[in-house]
């Protein structure tokens, strides 16, 4: 198999489409530092199915996405396409129909990558194998990055050994040699398990033999349980049907009782309507009773509230007088109270008179407090008739 083209999209610093043709012979590639030769060999080893960020020189396999630039936006997904000539069959048997292979590994940005071969989705696996046959991968010696020589150089027999058998063409087959044993082992264990459900389903069997004779001896419980059952069943059917005839006997003379009891009801409610004609006159007295009782009754609740009447207007009057005494004792003690008040003025008014009489040079002086005296004693004298006329008129009253 030899390679033909490269074809790149969005990988890396590859934002347009690019297709780097691999021509027989020596082809090379010049440029400065900076202008992408390493990319190139990066999405050669990233195609065949490397999975290691680190080798890819990114942080994380989204990384080999085109991220922007000033003057280009971010690609979401990047896709790198590897032509391979296959004319001398050397694929595996699932491609050796076809003359070219292409190999295309697309990786969109937080969804992982897919691997097609001319056109049919596979496995990553399958990818590793196909170039694994073809003594070379993403892991191959041959790809030569930055300080691979030294590393060549200084490396362990181990190492050596991987790369002399790549040189060999037989890495394909210890990685089928890894596979198979790895299937190996998946079988063994599953042999293993297999021997487990094996026990497992030999105790299950075990378990419903024990059942199925359980289930034996349930059927013959059963069947004996049936016959004493319907035994059982006979015995009860031959009481109730002895029950049955009892109780026809004892219907029958029970039609009879009711028969005799009948005609004695018809004899008693003969009687019964001749009573009934005799206590008319009785009902038509007790109705008239009746009415006289109620217009007594009637009577008796209209005195009883006339009474209760009287009793409050008694009581209320009894109020009344106690009443009228307090108020005649407090007009009479407010009438000794004015006789007394009428008594003073008087030999107020005497003093002053004296006075008058003593005293010729005061007389204008004493005829004013007569006048006022004089005043005073007229109102009091009608302050006194005015409350001698209230008590007459309580008194009357």
């Amino acid at each position: 198999m030899h390679f033909q083209r490269l074809r790149l999209s969005g990988f890396k610093s590859f934002v347009d489409p690019t297709e780097f043709r691999i021509e027989p012979g020596l082809t090379g590639i010049v440029g400065p530092n900076g202008c992408g030769k390493s990319n190139l060999l990066e999405a050669l080893r990233w195609v065949m199915g490397a999975n290691s960020a680190k080798a890819m020189r990114a942080g994380g396999m989204d990384d080999v996405i085109f991220a922007g630039s000033g003057k280009r936006p971010p690609r979401n997904h990047a896709d790198v396409t590897l032509t391979i000539d296959n004319a001398d069959r050397r694929a595996p048997a699932a491609y050796n129909d076809h003359p070219v292979l292409e190999v295309v590994r697309r990786i969109d940005k937080g969804a992982g990558s897919t691997y097609r071969i001319n056109g049919k989705e596979v496995r990553a696996r399958d990818v590793q194998l196909l170039f694994a046959d073809a003594s070379t991968g993403s892991n191959s010696p041959a790809l030569v990055r930055q300080g691979q020589i030294s590393e060549l150089i200084a490396a362990k027999p181990q190492n050596r050994r991987l790369i002399l058998e790549e040189a060999a063409g037989v890495s394909g087959l210890h990685s089928r040699r890894h596979e198979a044993e790895l299937r190996l082992r998946a079988a063994e264990a599953n042999l293993s398990r297999l021997d487990d459900v094996a026990q497992e389903l030999e105790g299950g069997l075990n378990r419903l033999r024990r059942e199925a004779r359980q289930a034996e001896r349930y059927k013959k419980l059963s069947a004996e349980i049936r016959a004493l059952q319907g035994a059982v069943l006979h015995a009860r059917w031959n009481e109730a049907r002895l029950a049955a005839e009892r109780l026809r006997e004892e219907a029958a003379q029970a039609a009879r009782a009711v028969e005799e009891t009948a005609r004695a009801a018809a004899g008693a409610t003969a009687a019964a309507a001749k009573a009934e004609e005799a206590l008319a006159p009785l009902r038509d007295a007790e109705a008239v009773a009746a009415a006289v009782l109620g217009k007594l009754a009637i009577d008796k609740d209209r005195i009883e509230r006339e009474g209760e009447a009287l009793a409050a207007e008694v009581a209320r009057r009894e109020a009344e007088i106690v009443r009228l005494d307090s108020d005649r004792a407090r007009e009479t003690q407010m009438v000794e109270d004015a006789r007394a008040a009428l008594a003073r003025l008087a030999e107020d008014l005497e003093g002053l008179e004296a006075a008058v009489a003593e005293a010729p040079e005061r007389i204008p002086e004493l005829q004013a407090a007569l006048t006022a005296a004089e005043a005073a004693r007229a109102q009091a004298d009608a302050e006194v008739e005015r409350l001698a006329a209230e008590l007459a008129a309580e008194e009357a009253r």
